[in-house]
This record gives structure tokens, sequence and C-alpha cells, in this order.
């Protein structure tokens, strides 16, 4: 029979209590350490960041730029000739028209040279008449020669018919008779001679005529162009429109081919718009634009796309194809949102701060009913101005932060108050 020894279950009871009591004090130290991990999360208070749901749907692409009006014609006034400015008779803002005189200049060089010009022309005038009447003289001559000649031929043929008959009968000598015919033949030459000299003179005539001609017309061409330069001392404005710009003050000198003034027509504008280079590549010619002028939204299209890059940005020609509001003029700053595509039945959401198209960036995902954010990898397809295609990585229905998230850059949790 076994008797109970008392000191062995002392021990017994020892050794539970010890162990026990270890588990108790691990239990202890591991939900410090948990609790220590959640106090590692940083808070953000759920107001400070921006949250959007991602949806599936159509998708509108659309690309911004910013720019301004400009008139679609516009004409640069320059100077015609050299001259000093005398007057300027409109400033820029104001109404014109084609034949409004902006400007008055003086040169007396070029006032010397069209007076010049006028007495070579009365100097050439004088003598294309002078010409005229001596070769008119001269045909007159000529004409008179032939008349001579004619009649001195007609009588020395009618004396040769005359004594041919005579001769026969024995009146006349054979002699005077050949010498009748021999005459007759002299004068005949002569008379032939004499018309083709009238002849000859009637072409000589005709061109000595026209290389006076000739002459003349060179004067009466320098005169005009003189003539022409003076009237340009009075700029003019050539086109109906508004004065926008004058590069000139009174007293200055300006040489020929220099800027003077530039006007446009402001009831033509089109708009002007600098869209970045990375998002210009999907712009084509044709497509719908809204354009923004502040004071109203206009619909447009884009009518031409810089092919150069100018600091980073394209240029994209947008002509108006709606009516704008009232208060439009040149260079009003304005936006313009091209739109791209319509991309039916695809997941997106709200563009985040950062990210390029086709790429992979970390977005912190709403989890455990919104008290905390986790980071995931995403994957960006097609993008807009407000939106971006999500490939891959979300849901449709998932709430992801889209403000900028740098500053945690360092942590893979939010936890959101």
């Amino acid at each position: 029979m076994d008797i109970p020894r008392p000191e062995l279950r002392r021990k017994k009871i020892i050794r539970q209590s010890l162990i026990g009591g270890g588990i108790l004090v691990l239990a202890v130290i591991l939900s410090a350490w948990i609790a220590t991990l959640e106090k590692a999360v940083p808070s953000v208070p759920r107001s400070s960041v921006w949250v959007d749901t991602v949806r599936q749907g159509e998708l509108l692409r659309q690309v911004r730029g910013t720019g301004t009006l400009v008139p679609r014609e516009i004409r640069w006034i320059v100077a015609q000739t050299d001259g000093r400015v005398e007057r300027i008779l409109v400033r820029p803002g104001a109404i014109v028209d084609e034949q409004t005189i902006l400007v008055e200049m003086s040169n007396n060089d070029l006032l010397q040279q069209r007076d010049e010009a006028r007495f070579a022309l009365e100097a050439a005038e004088a003598e294309f008449a002078d010409a005229k009447l001596q070769l008119k003289s001269q045909q007159l001559d000529k004409r008179a020669a032939v008349g001579v000649a004619r009649a001195e031929y007609e009588s020395a043929r009618l004396q040769a018919e005359a004594e041919r008959d005579l001769a026969k009968q024995g009146v006349v000598p054979e002699i005077q008779y050949k010498r009748s015919l021999l005459l007759e033949e002299q004068l005949k030459l002569r008379l032939d001679i004499e018309n083709e000299r009238l002849d000859q003179f009637a072409g000589l005539m005709e061109a000595q005529i026209s290389s006076q001609r000739s002459r003349l017309e060179l004067s009466q061409n320098a005169l005009a162009r003189r003539e022409e330069q003076v009237r340009t001392l009075e700029v003019r404005a050539g086109l109906g429109g508004v004065l926008q710009e004058l590069l000139i003050e009174v007293g200055q000198r300006v040489a020929i081919g220099a800027n003077i003034a530039r006007v446009a027509r402001p009831d033509e504008l089109q708009a002007e718009l600098r869209v970045p280079e990375t998002q210009a590549r999907d712009v084509q010619v044709g497509q719908q634009v809204a354009v923004d002028t502040r004071n109203g939204v206009v619909a447009g299209r884009v009518a031409r796309i810089d092919p150069a890059v100018q600091e980073g940005t394209v240029q994209v020609d947008v002509e108006i194809t709606g009516e704008l509001p009232r208060g439009a003029r040149p260079d009003l700053s304005v936006d313009g949102t091209i739109e791209i595509e319509r991309l039916d039945d695809v997941v997106y959401t709200g563009r985040p701060v950062y990210g390029q198209p086709d790429s992979t960036i970390g977005l912190f995902k709403l989890v455990d009913g919104g008290r905390y954010a986790l980071r995931v990898p995403v994957q960006i397809g097609r993008t807009s101005v407000n939106a971006v295609e999500i490939k891959q990585g979300l849901a449709p229905g998932d709430e992801v932060i889209l403000s900028d998230t740098t500053a945690w850059g360092d942590y893979d949790k939010l936890r959101l108050d």
C-alpha cells in the first residue's frame, strides 16, 4: 500500500503555478509588442486625403491645355519706303478699315525723285510727239516722190506709145522711138524703187515709233513707281479690323521693310493651346474641343497641330465652331479640353497625383471599413484629364487615396482617423 508523500504534491503545484505564470507573462509581452506595432502605423486625418471609388463603365479620355485667343487673320503693316514719322493718326484699340491712314511719314529725297521722274516723263512725251511729226513728214515726202515718179513714168509711157505707130509710118525716126522706150523703162524702174522705199519707210516708221513709245512708257512707269512710293508715306491699315499694336513714335526714322503696326480681325478668333508633349501624341486634327473663356464655354475642333515641341509643350490650333461669348477678344486666356476618345466598359478611377500612362504605381487602398489603407501595386493603362484606366490591382468598388502620399513613402499601411 502506497503512502502519499506531501512534498511531491507541493512540488507539482509549484511547477504548475510557474508554467501558468510564464504563459501569462508571455501573453502580456506579446500584447505589448502588438500594441507597439499598432502605434507604429502613422495616423492620417480622413479629411486631409482625397479618396475616390473605382468604377466600371464608359471613360471619356480628354487632354487639357491652356492658351489664348488669337485672330485668325492678322496683317503686319510694313514700311514700303524709308521715311521719318511726322504724325500718328490712330492709336492701338481703334477700329480701322482698309483705307484708314495710320501714320504720315516724310521723305524729301523721294519727293525730289518724283519731281525728276515727272520732268523726265514730260521730256519723253515731247520727244515722242516730235518723232511722230518728223516721221510723218518724211513719210509724206516719200509719198510725194512716188507721185512724181509715177507721173513721169506715165508721161514717158504715153510718149512711147504715141511714137510707136509714128515710127512704123516713118514719121518719127527709129532712134527717137528707142530713146522713148529707154526713158520709159528708166522711169518705171525709178517708180518701183520709190514704191519700195515708201514700203520700207512704213516699217522703219513703225519701229521708231515703237521705240519712242517704249521710252515713253518707261518714263511713265518710273513716275508711277515714284508716285506710289510717295503715296506709301501715308501708311494705311490695308485690313478692316482693330489696330492691335503700333511700333513707332513721332520723329522716328523708319527703314524700308520695318514693321509699323499690326491689324487683326476681332470677329474671327481661334484658340492657341499649349498641350504637354506626353499627352499631345493622342491629339488629332478634327477632334472636338471645349474652350473655356472664363465667361462661358464654346465648342471648337482641332485645326492644326504644330510638329515642333517647344519647352515641353506642343501648340494646338483650335477653330471655334460655336458662338463666342461677349467679352471674347484677342490675347484672352482660355483653357481647352480636347476629347480624345470614349472607352466602353473599362475599370477606372480618378487620376492620382502621380502616374504616367501604361505604368505601375503604388496606391493606398482602404480596408477594414475605411479604418486603414494598404499600399498595393496598380497597373495604369490609358489616362485622361481627371481619370485613369485600371488594368490590374484594383476592382470596381475599391476605394483608393489619390492625393499626394509622398510624406508616407516609407510606410505600406496608414490608419485613417
